[in-house]
């Protein structure tokens, strides 16, 4: 008879406590969160007028659990998948509308974008035939400058130097340290080409217009950030407002393109490292996104930028999910050569007085970027916490109408036991299967099947 392991004898446990049916219910609320808060208190929600008590609960025999709300599908797959989706609506709404967002903003002109990091030095590609060279040449380290093969986009060759002695860790670690600070910098000066190429003064741009965006950051092979956004032009008042019969996608894309080559960040001078000078790389891409069939697709543009707001630094390959707390944590990292010697780096320049306000120890983890995976201006569209107050109420947890509610919580910890670990998983996965299932039926129905 086979025996039972220490996760099946605590599961078999919590299944047959008296207070299963109820746990179990929590555990669904949470949609199957791998990692809940636990929390203690009591809530009591009471008449306006009459002060009489209208509901009220409190954990004396148990603990409440919400959600962990991680984004990332490699910490919780269940909050990462809703996450997802508030992200796929927070874009869509800035493209289509919804979301007390008008419906207008569809004809608006927009675009999608992409910025990439400059070269640090050659590295490996994938798809023809990777860096072909017919003098055979190598490099002052005895390297060859060339590589004649053909890689599969997984090949875990693909996004490494051809030199890591060669390559720039330092200046790809400081562009990182300053990659938010970078767009900040492209965005302020997009206004500027806009108002400058219709004969505005600068100054005077949001008498006239407003620039909207959502943007995204992801990590390439080579384990450097690039930056996907949806750009939208309003009115001065943003979606509510149409914007200036001047604003055409095509200025902007003008805009854009000039503002990407221009732009520049300079990082603190150190007498280790000198002064940096910061770009963004020479592939730039800005198309038009359209109402027609001729353009991207505004929901598959919503969803691709879903799909990468799940993604970790550790799921692409180009860091950790957790900060390290050490430079031994370093060495015993689960990353490639070039991923360990650019976090060395990040450590190494951490230490220097002169980049101390760039905490790059503190994000050694993400080889140090240290800006937000997915941003957007204040009047793109909706936010997270509107969708997940719009969500609650839906559910009905809105509370009742004229009601004073008093709350009092309390941290009570967090996580699951490794057999609760295993029913919430379970849990989780019931929870997909029963989605897909009704969004075949929908589909069905919608065909006539």
């Amino acid at each position: 008879m086979r025996q039972l392991s220490e996760t099946d004898r605590d599961a078999l446990r919590i299944a047959q406590d008296p207070q299963f049916p109820r746990w179990l219910d929590q555990v669904t609320a949470t949609g199957g969160c791998s990692h809940p808060v636990h929390l203690t208190g009591s809530t009591t929600s009471l008449d306006g007028e009459t002060g009489e008590i209208l509901h009220h609960y409190d954990t004396r025999n148990e603990r409440l659990l919400i959600r962990c709300r991680n984004r990332r599908a490699t910490i919780c797959p269940a909050c990462s998948r809703l996450h997802a989706g508030d992200t796929y609506h927070l874009v869509r709404a800035g493209l289509l509308g919804g979301k007390n967002v008008p419906a207008t903003v569809r004809h608006r002109p927009r675009l999608f974008i992409t910025l990439t990091a400059p070269s640090f030095g050659p590295v490996h590609r994938a798809g023809e035939r990777c860096r072909p060279r017919r003098d055979g040449d190598t490099c002052e380290h005895g390297q060859s400058l060339g590589c004649g093969l053909v890689h599969v986009p997984d090949t875990p060759v693909v996004g490494q130097p051809l030199c890591p002695d060669c390559y720039d860790y330092t200046a790809h670690v400081l562009w990182h340290a300053h990659a938010s600070r970078l767009w900040d910098r492209f965005v302020i000066d997009v206004r500027r080409r806009l108002a400058t190429s219709v004969g505005l003064v600068q100054s005077r741009f949001a008498q006239h217009a407003r620039l909207s965006f959502a943007r995204i950051a992801e990590y390439q092979k080579r384990a450097a950030v690039h930056v996907h956004a949806v750009v939208r032009l309003d009115g001065p008042n943003g979606p509510d407002d149409e914007p200036p019969v001047w604003g055409t996608a095509q200025l902007l894309i003008d805009a854009v393109r000039t503002s990407a080559r221009r732009v520049l960040v300079y990082s603190s001078y150190s007498p280790a490292v000198g002064e940096r000078t910061l770009y963004w790389g020479e592939q730039i891409d800005a198309r038009p996104l359209r109402t027609d069939a001729d353009g991207p697709d505004d929901d598959a543009v919503a969803a691709y930028v879903a799909k990468y707001v799940t993604k970790g630094a550790s799921e692409t390959g180009a860091g950790l999910d957790h900060p390290l707390t050490a430079r031994a944590d370093i060495e015993s990292a689960p990353v490639s050569a070039h991923v360990r010697t650019l976090m060395r780096a990040c450590w190494r320049l951490g230490g220097l007085p002169e980049y101390e306000t760039l905490r790059l120890r503190a994000w050694t983890h993400t080889l140090g970027y240290r800006g937000h995976i997915l941003t957007k201006s204040r009047a793109y569209s909706t936010t997270y916490a509107a969708l997940r107050a719009e969500r609650a109420h839906h559910m009905g947890h809105d509370g009742i109408p004229d009601a004073v509610t008093e709350r009092s919580w309390r941290y009570g910890g967090s996580g699951h036991t490794p057999g609760a670990a295993l029913i919430a998983a379970g849990v989780a996965e019931d929870l997909v299967t029963n989605r897909e299932i009704a969004r075949e039926e929908i589909r069905l129905t919608a065909v006539g099947r």
